[in-house]
């Protein structure tokens, strides 16, 4: 679970910046190799509130008597409830984060003089 967490992460900024436009992506690809060194990933444990679903008896039956055969089913409905739980986080993530979007906006603007790395 935790390789597939860290590709997450790592697929996560681009998934955002698929509308971007190549430039953009080159200079975000670029600060985030910088930033991963500078800020590194430190996961740690988090414990939170999993909703699950599960259906539950109604306590209400229906029977359908064909000829002489009756069918009878179970009422049943569908029960939300919480559980702790815990999952794998970056706690750096955020941080880092906004150093890769600030560094990817300086590095567009020294650039392209714009924020978007879109060449006028």
């Amino acid at each position: 679970m935790l390789r597939n967490f860290k590709s997450l992460l790592l697929v996560g900024p681009l998934l955002l910046t698929a509308c971007a436009n190549s430039e953009y992506r080159a200079e975000r690809d670029m600060c985030t190799a910088t930033w991963m060194q500078k800020i590194p990933p430190r996961y740690v444990d988090e414990v939170y509130n999993k909703t699950y679903t599960r259906r539950v008896p109604t306590g209400q039956t229906q029977c359908v008597t064909t000829g002489t055969t009756t069918n009878c089913t179970q009422g049943m409905r569908d029960e939300t409830f919480t559980l702790p739980a815990v999952r794998t986080v970056d706690a750096n993530a955020s941080q880092r984060d906004i150093q890769i979007t600030a560094c990817t906006k300086k590095a567009c603007i020294a650039r392209f003089g714009n924020a978007e790395c879109k060449a006028e």
